[in-house]
């Protein structure tokens, strides 16, 4: 049965700031997590992408700290007390703006640190003093070096994608960080996919957890419906303008696993007609957050983007997902195909399979708990809509994939002719004449030609050069009989 917002006697400002926001019924992960959390327990929260985590925490959170809101000006007076910790930049502005929406009518300051921005604007945020702390853990440790935040008052600790962070390294970043923190605290953990690392983590961070699973671990969104196709390598690209054309698709995410493999594709399908910007970590954040902008307007129709995009972002309404490449981890695949059917809407995720895919295929039907079928696609060759480009073409990787159609552009390209290349000595251009037998060497300047006719005026004779030293033998005889005499 649904539960309503209403019934969890939230604090007025917040619940005015959710009824502005549209929400009225919760989602699953929010109906349980919200009254354990606002009983002061630990959480590890399982749910699938998109069920709305980010409230589930940041509600409960926000009633608590009500208690410590006030208007003064001084920034002891706002210290730390949430910090809420996000693998990638994006997120967390995400994450950030969401909490400054359901704060809006509160007197609690947050802000967000990350990196690829410049610090100052963020240390001028953190020196005002702020209740609500979002960041990620490299941009927090470097103010923390410098001695701009301070978190020894912190109460409540969010590790959000939690896998994500120790799929990419974060680990240390973390166990430093925690280091920094009371002993005494709150800590919740949601992340869609719990891995043993994972529960490792939260054995040795985490007091007497309260597990929730709102579904089985690591499951899909039933609305979505997952297609698998069987494409070459060398034609992902048309099979992806293709199904554009036949499913009708107005906007998507197209995911590839290599940031120079994002940057290509999203060129290639700018020259044939398609509003497609990429998103990669070698962007700046600046050009990335223009990007994301740009995608959530509906500006661009397609956002090619590596897993920098593919964990938490909440872009309604996007009908479908390409993944042009099969992911290396399996459970990015959830996260992945997690960016279309939120909310209860529904999507496609549409993945191109290559013969190098087998075992990253076989890892996803592990992880998900279902048996893909891999489709076969045949490509057609109408490409009017996309600026008439030749069916088969490959952009420079080939020319053809037809045999004969490569002998037919060879057959059509102009034979080149050769000038003959213009005698450089007459001499060498006469005939071969053998010598006679008692003839000498024509260098030599007494040797006369056995045909009458003189010397090439290319040849020289050679000249006699004196010897600027005598054998050492010679010399040393020649030094004896001296002495001698």
């Amino acid at each position: 049965m649904t539960q309503a917002f209403s019934e969890l006697s939230l604090a007025e400002p917040l619940a005015r700031a959710i009824a502005e926001m549209g929400f009225s019924a919760m989602t699953p992960i929010q109906a349980q997590a919200i009254p354990v959390v606002l009983q002061g327990r630990d959480v590890m929260g399982a749910a699938q992408t998109g069920t709305g985590k980010t409230a589930a925490f940041s509600l409960p959170l926000l009633q608590r700290m009500l208690k410590h809101e006030n208007a003064s000006t001084s920034p002891a007076r706002h210290p730390v007390r949430a910090l809420v910790l996000l693998p990638t930049r994006e997120l967390a502005d995400q994450v950030a703006q969401q909490i400054a929406l359901y704060a809006k009518h509160t007197q609690l300051r947050s802000t967000v640190v990350f990196g690829g921005m410049d610090m100052k604007p963020q240390t001028a945020e953190l020196k005002k003093g702020v209740e609500i702390l979002v960041a990620t853990p490299g941009r927090l440790l470097d103010h923390i070096e410098a001695k701009n935040c301070v978190l020894n008052q912190v109460e409540y600790v969010v590790l959000d994608e939690a896998d994500r962070m120790l799929d990419i390294g974060f680990l240390p970043d973390l166990q430093r960080i925690l280091s920094y923190l009371p002993k005494t605290r709150t800590t919740l953990l949601f992340s869609a996919t719990f891995s043993s690392e994972i529960k490792r983590l939260a054995g040795s961070y985490l007091q007497d957890p309260v597990t929730i699973e709102v579904a089985r671990s690591n499951a899909t969104a039933s609305t979505i419906e997952q297609r698998f196709y069987r494409v070459d390598e060398d034609d992902k690209r048309q099979a992806l303008k293709q199904l554009l054309l036949e499913k009708g698709v107005k906007q998507a995410f197209v995911f590839l696993n290599s940031k120079l493999g994002c940057a290509r594709m999203a060129r290639a399908l700018e020259r044939d007609g398609l509003n497609a910007v990429a998103l990669h970590g070698d962007k700046s954040q600046d050009e990335r957050l223009k990007a994301l902008d740009a995608f959530k307007k509906g500006e661009v129709d397609l956002l090619i983007c590596t897993d920098v995009a593919a964990r938490g972002l909440d872009i309604k309404d996007v009908p479908a997902v390409f993944n042009l490449d099969i992911p290396f981890n399996a459970e990015d695949y959830v996260h992945r195909i997690g960016r279309t059917g939120r909310a209860g809407a529904s999507g496609i995720a549409i993945s191109f399979v290559t013969g190098r895919d087998v075992k990253q295929l076989a890892e996803i039907e592990k992880l998900i708990g279902k048996k893909t079928e891999v489709e076969s696609l045949l490509l057609g060759s109408d490409q009017s809509r996309f600026g008439g480009a030749p069916a088969r073409q490959n952009d420079g990787q080939r020319l053809w994939s037809d045999p004969q159609a490569r002998a037919e552009v060879r057959s059509e390209r102009p034979t080149r002719i050769r000038a003959p290349r213009a005698s450089s000595d007459p001499f060498f251009d006469q005939p071969y004449q053998p010598p006679a037998t008692d003839a000498r060497p024509a260098w030599e300047g007494s040797a006369q030609p056995a045909s009458g006719r003189g010397l090439s005026p290319y040849i020289k004779s050679r000249k006699k050069v004196a010897a600027l030293f005598r054998p050492m033998a010679v010399a040393a005889v020649e030094s004896s009989t001296e002495a001698a005499s």
